[in-house]
Formats: C-alpha cells, sequence, structure tokens
C-alpha cells in the first residue's frame, strides 16, 4: 500500500536526517488525514490506495501551478523548493501511462462503448477515469480524447 511506503519513507527520512524530505512526507501526511476525515462525511474512493493517490496527485498540480507563478514573479529560490516537494511527491505516485499508452486505451474504450463523436466524450473519459485514475494525467488525457474523437 501506498500509504505503508510514505511511512516507511518518513522514518527512513528522519534518519537519515534528509529534513527537506521529512517536511515534504509530513505535509502528505497531512493532507492524506485530512482527506480521510473528508471521506467519513462524503464518498470515499474504493480503494485506499485510489484515495492516497488522488490526493497525491492534487498537491503535484498544485505545486506545479506554484512553481509557474513563482517563476513568472522572479522568486527562483521559491521554485526549486516546490520542485523539491514534487520530486518527494512523485516518488509515491504509481507511473503514468505515456502517451502512446493512454492513446491506446482511448481507442480500446472507444471501440467498446462504440463513442463516435463529440457527444460522447464524457462517456470515454468517465470510463477512462474508471479504469486508469492512478496512473493518468486527466488534463492531458481530455486533449487526447478530444483528438480521437473529433
Amino acid at each position: 500500500m501506498i500509504r505503508d511506503d510514505i511511512k516507511a519513507a518518513q522514518i527512513a527520512a528522519m534518519k537519515a536526517g534528509d529534513k527537506d524530505s521529512r517536511n515534504a512526507i509530513s505535509l502528505i501526511q497531512a493532507a492524506i488525514k485530512n482527506r480521510d476525515i473528508e471521506a467519513r462525511t462524503g464518498k470515499a474512493p474504493d480503494s485506499d490506495d485510489a484515495l492516497v493517490v488522488e490526493v497525491l496527485q492534487k498537491m503535484v498540480k498544485q505545486r506545479r501551478e506554484s512553481i509557474e507563478m513563482y517563476e513568472k514573479g522572479g522568486r527562483p529560490e521559491l521554485a526549486a523548493a516546490e520542485a523539491a516537494e514534487v520530486a518527494v511527491i512523485e516518488r509515491f505516485l504509481p507511473a503514468v501511462l505515456s502517451d502512446e499508452e493512454t492513446t491506446a486505451a482511448i481507442e480500446a474504450i472507444k471501440t467498446e462503448i462504440g463513442a463516435s463523436g463529440m457527444k460522447d466524450m464524457g462517456r470515454v473519459m468517465a470510463e477512462l477515469k474508471t479504469r486508469h485514475a492512478a496512473n493518468l494525467d486527466m488534463a492531458k488525457a481530455s486533449g487526447l480524447v478530444k483528438a480521437a474523437l473529433a
């Protein structure tokens, strides 16, 4: 489980005296704990790993947006700190599908559900998210689905 890997990495970072990794992992654990609390009142993902991956993907997206803003604002030291956090967070994410693999998955779903045009984009995206949410960049996949259905 990803949650166990994160705890083991926290302990290893503490033993190694790696303050930056330890701090980033602490942020990960806090975000996961917050999501656990939210899941008590709302709909939780089917598996624990899905919940953790969802949190990690959100954290990476937030940090990438921050990096972009820091670079535009002329703050390279803050952008570097965010990039270091992204590197730590990405260690726990499953491998992301390549563009070719994503396109193949889209074509398989398109054939399976009989999608023929842009009106079926929602169905294709929903099925893609159901099957590959953990290892897929949904923003990139959206563009590929549009291209496949156009």
